[in-house]
């Protein structure tokens, strides 16, 4: 049996601190893991530039409120769950995701916990597991069942080479240069019906 596994930013919706930079006017918080593998280095990096700006959970689900899921992304996700099992597996934070989760119709989510101060201000994050991506397919593969995986950052490309099949999902030009052997895909019918047609 298949599990599809998918990230979630970039993927079903924009990348909430693009967003947020951009309604914040800090242009240094665009930086994703599309620019930057280490995930670790990255988050401890934003959360210092949220405590210079004072700048803390509310401000940043203010924003999250008015993000919708990419154009598709939505009625992409109800055919696949019609055909397949399917997680989102991201690196966002539990925080974060429960508006975008609702607007995407519940699908099951595995992601991580920020750590918040009584006065709003995130003081830190803890990660679910260790290279939570790909230990999460290792584990359901350790329990019997197959994984397709897709995603559009260097933090998603360990789950999708351990898959039996994966994808990338508009990623960027230096991603799928490095990775000529992985099938990359703009458009969600095209890309659902890669999916399809590696179904067992």
């Amino acid at each position: 049996m298949d599990v599809v596994c998918l990230d979630m930013e970039g993927v079903l919706v924009p990348e909430i601190w693009i967003a947020f930079s951009e309604a914040s006017g800090i242009p240094e918080l665009k930086r994703t893991t599309r620019d930057e593998p280490d995930y670790d280095k990255l988050m401890k990096w934003r959360l210092g530039i949220l405590k210079e700006h004072g700048l803390g959970l509310k401000e940043i689900q203010e924003v999250i409120s008015t993000i919708d899921p990419l154009p598709g992304a939505k009625e992409f996700l109800d055919e696949l769950r019609k055909v397949a099992q399917v997680i989102i597996i991201s690196d966002t934070f539990t925080q974060f995701a429960a508006p975008l989760m609702k607007k995407l119709n519940y699908p099951t989510l595995f992601c991580n916990t920020l750590e918040v101060a009584e006065n709003g201000e995130i003081t830190g994050f803890k990660m679910r597991c260790e290279q939570s991506k790909l230990t999460t397919v290792k584990s359901l593969q350790a329990m019997g069942f197959d994984t397709i995986a897709a995603g559009d950052s260097f933090n998603d490309l360990a789950m999708i080479r351990a898959s039996r099949a994966g994808f990338l999902f508009r990623s960027t030009e230096q991603i799928i240069k490095d990775n000529p052997d992985l099938q990359a895909f703009e458009e969600f019918d095209d890309f659902l019906a890669a999916i399809k047609s590696v179904l067992k």
